[in-house]
């Protein structure tokens, strides 16, 4: 169920190749978990928990956005436009390769273009 949160965590900091729109959930869910560390510090007087959160998440947050970025076909510089990267993420990724890499959600696609690309060449 959580194997999303556990691939992000594995590509802790790779901002290359390209992410599945079910990896950039770990953003949503982090911030949500930020939200809920910061009020819990107000309740009970604990301070610097949810910095402390953040900051462990920040890198991997970037990485799996830039690497959603590209998972449609655009460069991660477009995580810094604020409400069309949302639109971005939670868009489907090109099908089959894209200049960043391998489709995550069919790799076998790769295969097969690669079966195409050594007909043409014979």
């Amino acid at each position: 169920m959580f194997n999303w949160c556990l691939i992000v965590l594995k590509k802790y900091a790779d901002f290359n190749g390209r992410a599945r729109r079910s990896e950039y959930w770990f953003f949503l869910v982090s911030f949500i978990i930020s939200i809920v560390l910061s009020m819990l510090e107000l309740q009970m007087g604990v301070p610097y928990i949810a910095n402390a959160y953040s900051l462990v998440v920040f890198i991997p947050s970037i990485a799996v956005g830039v690497r959603r970025m590209h998972g449609v076909g655009k460069s991660g510089w477009f995580l810094l436009i604020p409400i069309y990267n949302l639109i971005l993420a939670f868009t489907d990724g090109n099908v089959g390769p894209n200049g960043y890499g391998p489709d995550p959600k069919r790799p076998e696609m790769l295969d097969e273009i690669d079966q195409i690309g050594a007909n043409q060449v014979q």
